[in-house]
């Protein structure tokens, strides 16, 4: 069965339709995602280095924000320079290897920031709902576990995925209908029956999205409950807190979930969902948590001063 796959397997590279065929829109596209893909880069790596370079954010939540910065930055990048570059060409073309190693990317850094949503989660719910414990429960050993956990999580969600779908025979259309190669788009263009491999998918992907969305919905309820019950003064600190990170987690989990609980079928709003979670996300990410946190942009502004500080000093003869 598999020699004859083998000799059936006559694709080497997919055609990526891309957001438009539109020749018009190609060009604002490319400025357009340019501008988008630059501050969503800049943006991320700024958190980074603000969490690392100031002494006061070395605690559980900042470290496991500062690696949702890094996760979301290495998101944007997986497709996204890729989908600029094609807005100037008229062959939007990707080979077998490049189309299952983006593949590979989007399930490993997906999975990885399943984790690291679900860890940031827990870390509020220990601070606000077990207080004196927090410094104890969220010790240093713990937050990097959490992170090494997720990474783990993510390599091991990618290698199922791609377990399967390497040894499809793709031996006729291979026209992908998206700026990047998305597996459900992918095993649609195999020349077998792909409708169990479609159910495996909802099963790992799908259930799996809807799954931790909905623990995360219950445990930022808790929370919710917890600080509506104690009327101190951090209880508004711990509310915006979390409800920076609730809207970070639908906006992360709304797409995947609509993607790949229905990959049977092909919504014309799957492109847009596509654009949101790889390259909106990872840029609204820091919006919400730098705009909405005092303590990360009280730390810029201090960073940026010494800079600038530095600077003036250096210029001085």
């Amino acid at each position: 069965m598999n020699m004859a796959w083998s000799n059936q397997s006559m694709v080497t590279e997919f055609i990526l339709r891309g957001l438009s065929g539109s020749s018009e829109l190609q060009m604002f596209y490319f400025l357009f995602f340019s501008v988008v893909y630059a501050a969503t880069v800049l943006g991320n790596l700024l958190i980074v280095l603000t969490i690392v370079l100031e002494p006061r954010l070395h605690s559980p939540m900042y470290f496991l924000l500062g690696n949702l910065s890094f996760i979301d930055m290495s998101l944007a990048s997986f497709a996204t320079p890729k989908m600029i570059a094609d807005f100037l060409s008229e062959h939007k073309v990707i080979s077998f290897e490049g189309c299952i190693t983006q593949i590979f990317f989007l399930h490993l850094l997906g999975g990885a920031e399943i984790v690291l949503l679900i860890s940031m989660s827990f870390d509020r719910y220990v601070a606000i709902c077990k207080p004196l414990h927090y410094l104890v429960i969220m010790s240093r050993r713990m937050c990097i576990g959490l992170v090494i956990l997720s990474w783990i999580v993510g390599i091991f969600h990618a290698l199922s995925q791609l377990a399967f779908t390497v040894n499809l025979p793709f031996c006729g259309p291979n026209e992908v209908d998206s700026f990047f190669c998305d597996l459900p788009l992918v095993i649609k263009l195999a020349c077998v029956d792909t409708y169990i491999l479609g159910v495996f998918m909802i099963s790992t992907s799908g259930m799996i999205a809807l799954v931790c969305f909905i623990l995360l919905v219950i445990s930022y309820t808790i929370i919710l409950v917890t600080v509506r019950q104690r009327s101190s003064g951090g209880s508004s600190k711990a509310l915006s807190t979390c409800s920076a990170h609730f809207t970070v987690v639908t906006l992360f989990f709304g797409p995947c979930i609509f993607i790949y609980v229905w990959p049977f079928t092909n919504f014309p709003i799957d492109k847009v969902l596509s654009v949101f979670y790889t390259i909106f996300t990872p840029l609204l990410n820091p919006v919400i948590y730098t705009l909405r946190n005092k303590d990360v942009k009280q730390s810029m502004r201090k960073l940026s001063s010494h800079v600038f500080k530095s600077r003036k000093t250096d210029q001085i003869p």
